[in-house]
């Protein structure tokens, strides 16, 4: 099912305007790609756990403006209205369409999700994605929660259990967001790990009582007890 997306760029400082022009006439919703404050962003959201360059390479004066017009309906027509409307407000715009599978649009962060070999056994791989190798790999699909294994401050946990796990270990998770360095230290041989979190949702958000999460995380820990 192929919608089209009506790419509008704008100066930064017609942006709210240009917005508004495209929220009363999308009927398939709008996206709005604005990085003028990326940095901001990056240093109050300090548990990101990955910022790809492309994004940090985005120009910070003018905001694209995505339109999402449904299966059928005419660009042509909507074009047309965006022009007078816009000439109206007096925004200068460039224009662009392309046809996109709703899938796509939809699942589009994907791409900046990729296989990661930490230490010398464990590799986190995108629950999407097929990876071939020997190590132990953690099959994550990366959520709301934090732990991904692209920050530092997961993967050098990560590097650090690696090296010191051996077989029968009981490890303390504070802060377990994803879980995934209790599932790490299970798959590498712990005898048990306990994964604590203030936030109940990362863990296992279609679980609706604290057994049901735990047997959500024991299930992607391979069958181990996960308290």
């Amino acid at each position: 099912m192929e919608w089209t997306d009506i790419r509008l760029t704008v100066a930064k400082a017609d942006a709210d305007n240009a917005e508004a022009v495209a929220t009363m006439i999308a009927e398939g919703g709008i996206y709005i790609e604005d990085y003028s404050d990326i940095e901001q962003q990056v240093a109050e959201i300090a548990h990101v756990d990955l910022i790809e360059q492309e994004l940090l390479d985005k120009p910070r004066d003018t905001v694209i403006i995505h339109m999402y017009l449904e299966p059928g309906a005419s660009p042509v027509e909507t074009l047309a209205l965006i022009a007078a409307r816009m000439e109206a407000a007096n925004i200068a715009y460039t224009v662009e369409t392309e046809g996109v599978e709703q899938e796509d649009w939809q699942n589009g962060w994907r791409k900046y999700y990729h296989p990661l070999e930490i230490g010398k056994r464990l590799a986190v791989v995108p629950s999407w994605q097929q990876y071939d190798t020997d190590r132990v790999k953690l099959i994550l699909d990366p959520g709301l929660a934090f732990g991904t294994g692209g920050h530092e401050t997961t993967s050098l946990c990560m590097e650090a259990l690696d090296e010191r796990v051996t077989g029968g270990e009981r490890v303390l998770d504070i802060g377990t967001g994803s879980g995934i360095l209790a599932i790490a230290a299970l798959k590498l041989g712990a005898a048990v790990a306990e994964g604590v979190d203030i936030d109940l949702w990362p863990c296992a958000p279609q679980a609706r009582t604290p057994r049901e999460r735990r047997a959500g995380q024991a299930d992607r820990a391979g069958g181990r007890p996960f308290r």
